[in-house]
């Protein structure tokens, strides 16, 4: 942006140097032609003179031959030779009236009219009406006291005598103070002091109203009132009652342009609170304020649309009332197409427009050379059509000067236009042999200004004429071309033929190539006391001569040795924390440049730790000496420096006069020195402060100072911040900022630049912006303010250039075209505005373009309104982020500072097909014993007609070795595949993407694992039945196993989770020690030494990360558990289990015999008393790997919980413990299995499936 910047200042730089020289040329070439008078400079309308000064009244005109003036007073013709004191300028015919000798100012009051003449025509002047400003003294009048009894409304009435202008009314007291003002008490419109209640502080001797005129600098006070506020009675509350206006509807009429106040105050206890509405409307936030405590509702610059009914409304907590003020805007003439002169060649024809609004509907009035045109030598060339004059096949003879005349009740306009009848052969303007440079891919304008009479055509050649889509011919004769390349570079030739002659220019076009950083500056982080080194090469056009600048946060390098620029590098040695910020290095041409930026930061060397920093005590003793009129001398002692060395003092003051309250910085002394010498401004109540600053920072402010006061001065100095911008298109608005002082006023003062040789000036106060009316579009302005009050005028003030309005451009772009470039992004390309429709400084270009629709019947993006912004130097641009597959529509505007101008013609354009987004869902399921089910949704976006899917899919083993992908192409209908025949005990990986004729969108992924699982039905002993299953990747353990080796019980293992910790835990079963833990070395097996023989161990293994633990035992998901060597199978367990049951056998036949008998069996005694422990609920942690339940309904711990079930979280996963110890392996020492039998209540039925582990510590238990 920095350097786009820079570009386009460069560009507007060159062709404004190339402007005022064809202007110049212009101007000298008219200078030779014969041509009709023209009125360049005119007193104003209405002309109030101060009788102090010399009367001069302006009349300034031009034309060939030089013109002659003549004057009228009041509509008789003014003999100068007659009167001494009337004196006219040589070579103008602006009149000086010389009342230094004592003449009075009013024998010269009357309305004047210029006229300026010569052998082609007469141009006149305004009717300008001279008065002379008047301040009346005030009439002698005896003033009552006011006795008035608290809680009273009160007006005091000031009655101002008429002066010319109207005086400025203010009130003050004795001492020259104004006298404070509230909601309670205020100044009317009128200059009336009114109390909505009085209070007894309000009692005083010295109310005092003063009128000041502006013109003649004079002061005029009326005779003191003095109030007496009785509290001698209660005072009763009351509702508001308006004092301002009395009646309860009133009129207003306003002229467009001018200022409407309107204003409310009431009567009431306590103070009534005013707001305003507009009915049916909203009041216009940006020219409308509220001023006098929101009695007062102005608004500027009034256009037709603020006419209407406003009702102002009072109201404190006993009531309200309203006001309704009915508002009629009526106008003044004003142009809507001026008069232009005419140049027209023998034998051609023309127009000249005059047309004008007002209310009421102005009146148009042609005259010719200052005579009504019916009364003009009759011209059979010529002919009347109400606003319009039209001339056809005019001859030599037929030039003169016309003037418009556009009236109604409140005003007229008068404008001069010429028809000047001549036969020039074409010449070219243009100075020859131009060389214009440009860079390699920006547009390049050729210049050739002409002049003729018949007006010449332009043809440009290279070699032969140029024609075609690259070139833009403009109307001024300008070469366009729009993207410039090496092959443009040459001769250029323009021709302006008319039927007398032709005449032609040579011009060069040289195209360079751009400015570029190769290898820009980089981040740099370094320690303080370090050097640090910033690279910045770039490479330029050989025949440019480059110049490197640096910069530290968009400001120039500080004035340090430290800093050292060479070629292609900045080096900053010593670095400081004050050296941190952003450094930029431009590499500047005189056609372009490039920029590029980095960040600097400093950091500490290394911790100092033991000594304390601390912000410096507040310095103390503020003493003040030398005490002078426009100095004095401020000397302080300092605080503590806390371990910092103060750098510098900061001194404020606060103006207790102007801003109590408000501290500003005055100055700044280094940190060695205890004393300042202070400069002053007059008429302040100075108080002073002073901080210490040391590295940590600012002090807390001292003490203030005792005050000092400065006596009041003529200016010395002028307001600051000068500017002149426009806020219309025609008028200049000057602003200041204010400065302090008793009665000051400004002098504000402007002329057009190279225009106009005289100072137009007016006074103002209390105000910090004028307003000039009547400015042409965008035009140089010179400005001045200077300060001056009742003790004199400031110092002379220095000139600042501003620009008048800029007008919304009147062209809009053409030849608007739009290149798709791909389903998401197109260019558009469109002609550039003329320069003359700009009408002001060109911004850039707009283009808004919409979503009209979707080619898709399922698309729901439609309507989206975008804006891309480009430079005023950019004939096309890209268009990001569209909508596949849709029907759009842009249009193309320029804008200046004003706004946007006319749009072009709308253009509709195509997106082509894009590739879709992704499936909206995928998801897979269990289908039956070997199959799995795949499911999806169309994407939410298609971006054009489906096509169909792409699925693949792919094996994962435990090392996460991808197997061979299979893939398949699906229909576009399609939302859901089974996959059958698939092995157990395999993960897989699926894919899946949608198609269009585009192409394939992004895919879908997910996995899943097939497994044998426990099932949730019956299992008949340790014979449990296999399922197959699908799972949620996650950590996860299988095919757990343990056996006996030659070194200790070797325990393995599979591990599918990603690298973690793993851990071999185990414990002695049925007792309550700690989890021994044996850290595993990245294998999948492990070797336990050192057990104890006969003991029977539980072992888990444990994988940990430092977010979450993962157990190797039963939870919620199906566990991955490999087939177990079955010991249902093994003789010893054969022979043993028959053992058990003869046994059992042998005792139920005892028992039943027993029973035949009518005896108890002692056993069954003691079940029955204490129930029998085998069918008692048992800990979780008591479960063994070799449980199993004699409920054909309830799950297996560590089988997968039916999908109505929920898992339960129990404690932190941090914990290796909160793993807990179901389902554990259980072994003797001698390796053989332990199979646990236990049975479970149905009341535990529902309580085991609710706190079912985790996922995440999912736990393969064995025995």
């Amino acid at each position: 942006q920095h350097t786009e910047h820079s570009q386009n200042e460069r560009c507007v730089a060159d062709v404004l140097s190339l402007c005022l020289i064809l202007l110049a040329s212009s101007a000298k070439l008219l200078e030779e032609l014969p041509q009709p008078p023209t009125i360049t400079h005119q007193s104003p309308k209405d002309f109030i003179i101060d009788p102090r000064e010399n009367i001069v009244i302006h009349c300034e005109a031009k034309g060939k031959p030089h013109p002659s003036f003549s004057w009228t007073r009041n509509g008789t013709h003014l003999d100068i030779d007659k009167d001494p004191k009337v004196l006219m300028k040589p070579r103008s015919g602006t009149l000086v009236l010389d009342i230094s000798g004592g003449q009075r100012a009013e024998e010269y009051e009357g309305v004047y009219q210029c006229s300026a003449h010569n052998e082609l025509g007469t141009a006149v002047s305004n009717s300008i009406i001279l008065r002379q400003s008047r301040s009346p003294l005030w009439s002698k009048e005896r003033i009552s006291p006011i006795i008035a009894q608290k809680g009273q409304s009160l007006i005091l009435r000031c009655r101002p005598p008429a002066g010319l202008p109207p005086p400025i009314i203010f009130w003050m007291d004795n001492n020259i103070q104004r006298l404070p003002q509230s909601r309670r008490v205020s100044q009317a419109l009128n200059g009336d002091l009114f109390f909505s209640n009085i209070l007894p502080e309000d009692s005083r001797s010295d109310y005092i109203c003063y009128a000041r005129f502006p013109h003649t600098q004079t002061i005029q006070q009326k005779q003191p009132i003095s109030v007496r506020v009785l509290d001698n009675n209660p005072v009763d509350e009351r509702e508001p009652v308006f004092m301002v206006p009395s009646e309860s509807v009133s009129s207003a009429v306003v002229l467009r342009g001018e200022i409407l106040e309107m204003e409310c105050i009431a009567d009431g206890l306590p103070t009534p609170a005013i707001s305003w509405v507009k009915h049916n409307s909203e009041i216009p936030s940006g020219r409308a304020s509220f001023l006098n405590f929101s009695k007062t509702l102005r608004i500027t610059d009034v256009s037709e649309a603020d006419a209407g009914e406003y009702r102002c409304i009072a109201n404190n907590h006993h009531g309200s009332v309203h006001h309704t003020i009915r508002v009629t805007v009526n106008a003044a003439p004003y142009w809507i197409s001026a008069p232009r002169n005419l140049v027209l060649a023998p034998g051609e024809m023309g127009i000249i427009t005059c047309r004008a609004a007002g209310r009421p509907k102005p009146s148009i009035r042609w005259l010719m050379n200052g005579l009504p045109i019916e009364n003009a030598p009759r011209d059979p060339s010529r002919s009347v059509e109400g606003d319009t004059l039209i001339f056809s096949e005019v001859q030599t003879g037929s030039s003169a000067v016309y003037q418009c005349n556009a009236s109604n009740e409140y005003g007229y306009l008068l404008s001069n236009a010429f028809v000047n009848v001549l036969a020039e052969p074409p010449r070219v303007l243009t100075l020859p042999n131009t060389v214009y440079q440009v860079i390699m891919n920006k547009p390049a304008l050729l210049e050739c200004v002409t002049f003729g009479s018949p007006a010449p055509t332009i043809t440009w050649f290279k070699d032969s004429m140029l024609e075609g889509n690259a070139y833009v011919f403009h109307e001024n004769g300008t070469l366009e071309i729009h993207m410039s390349h090496p092959s443009n570079s040459g001769k250029y030739t323009c021709v302006a033929r008319n039927s007398l002659s032709l005449s032609e220019n040579h011009v060069y076009l040289q195209v360079k190539e751009p400015t570029r950083i190769l290898r820009p500056p980089e981040y740099r982080v370094v320690q303080r006391s370090r050097d640090v080194v910033f690279e910045c090469k770039a490479k330029h056009d050989p025949s440019l001569v480059p110049t490197m600048t640096w910069l530290k946060d968009d400001g120039e390098l500080p004035d340090d040795e430290r800093f050292r620029v060479d070629s292609d590098s900045l080096t900053i040695t010593d670095v400081t924390e004050s050296d941190a910020g952003t450094y930029t290095c431009i590499m500047n041409t005189t056609l372009d440049q490039d920029s590029a930026s980095a960040q600097l930061t400093v950091v500490e060397a290394l911790p100092t730790p033991a000594v304390i920093y601390e912000q410096p005590g507040a310095p103390t003793d503020l003493e003040l000496t030398d005490l002078v009129a426009r100095s004095v001398q401020l000397t302080w002692t300092p605080g503590e420096e806390h371990n910092s060395r103060i750098k510098k003092f900061l001194i404020q003051y606060e103006d207790a006069l102007h801003q109590s309250g408000v501290w500003h910085n005055l100055t700044e002394v280094p940190g060695t020195k205890t004393t300042a010498h202070l400069k002053l401004s007059p008429y302040v109540h100075y108080s002073f402060r002073v901080l210490a600053l040391n590295n940590v920072g600012f002090s807390r402010p001292s003490m203030p100072s005792r005050q000092y006061r400065t006596s009041p001065a003529a200016p010395d100095e002028n307001p600051t911040e000068v500017k002149g911008h426009g806020t219309e298109h025609n008028n200049l608005v000057i602003t200041w900022k204010q400065a302090n002082g008793p009665g000051l006023e400004y002098k504000v003062m402007w002329r057009q630049q190279g225009i106009e040789t005289y100072w137009t000036s007016v006074s103002v106060a209390n105000v910090s912006k004028f307003v000039v009316s009547g400015t042409p579009t965008f035009v140089p302005y010179e400005v001045m303010v200077q300060a001056l009050n009742d003790y004199g005028p400031g110092p002379k003030p220095g000139a600042v250039i501003g620009y008048s309005g800029e007008d919304f451009p009147s062209a809009a772009p053409g030849d608007v075209r739009v290149l798709v470039l791909n389903s998401t992004l197109a260019e558009v390309r469109w002609s550039p505005v003329p320069l003359e429709s700009v009408r002001g400084r060109l911004q850039g270009y707009k283009v808004h373009y919409h979503c009209e629709r979707s080619l898709h019947r399922h698309s729901s993006h439609y309507n989206k309104q975008s804006t891309e912004i480009f430079s005023p130097n950019k004939t096309s641009g890209k268009l990001p982020d569209l909508l596949p597959y849709s029907i759009y529509s842009l249009r193309v505007t320029a804008f200046n500072g004003r706004g946007e101008g006319p749009t072009s013609a709308t253009q509709r354009f195509e997106t082509p097909e894009g590739v879709p987004s992704a499936p909206s869902f995928f998801k897979v399921s269990t289908f039956d014993l070997d199959s799995l089910m795949l499911e999806w949704g169309p994407p939410y976006e298609r971006n054009g007609r489906l096509t169909g899917y792409t699925f693949k899919y792919q094996t994962v083993n435990s090392k996460n070795d991808l197997g061979l992908l299979e893939e398949l192409d699906l229909p576009s209908n399609q939302s859901s595949f089974t996959l059958h025949n698939l092995p157990h005990s395999t993960r897989y990986k699926f894919y899946i993407s949608a198609r269009t004729q585009r192409g394939a969108g992004p895919m879908l992924t997910e996995e899943a694992v097939t497994v044998l699982d426990r099932g949730t039905g019956h299992c008949d002993g340790l014979m449990m039945s296999l399922c197959l299953s699908v799972l949620p990747v996650a950590p996860a353990f299988g095919n757990v196993s343990s056996s006996m080796s030659k070194d200790g019980e070797l325990i393995s293992w599979q591990y599918w989770g990603p690298e973690k910790l793993l851990y071999v835990e185990y414990i002695i079963d049925k007792s309550d020690e700690d989890w021994h833990k044996e850290k595993v070395n990245g294998s999948q097996f492990h070797v336990l030494k050192g057990l104890k023989k006969g003991l029977a161990y539980k072992v888990r293994v444990v994988a940990r990360e430092s977010t979450h633990v993962s157990c190797s035992s039963s939870s919620s998901s199906s566990a991955m558990v490999s087939p177990q060597v079955d010991i249902a199978t093994q003789g010893w367990f054969i022979g043993l289990m028959s053992a058990i049951a003869l046994l059992i056998l042998i005792l139920l036949i005892i028992c039943f015999i027993k029973r035949n008998k009518g005896g108890k069996y002692p056993v069954k005694e003691k079940e029955d008393a204490h129930g029998d422990p085998e069918i008692q609920p048992m800990k979780e942690d008591d479960i063994t790997f070799g449980e199993y339940s004699d409920e054909d309904h309830k799950p297996l711990k560590g089988s997968r919980t039916p999908s109505g079930g929920t898992d339960k979280r129990d404690g932190s996963d941090d914990s290796l413990v909160d793993c807990g110890d179901s389902g554990d392996t259980e072994f003797s020492e001698d390796g053989s299995f332990i199979g646990q039998y236990s049975g479970k209540s149905d009341r535990d039925t529902t309580h085991d499936s609710s706190e079912l582990l985790s996922p995440v510590n999912a736990m393969n238990s064995f025995v």
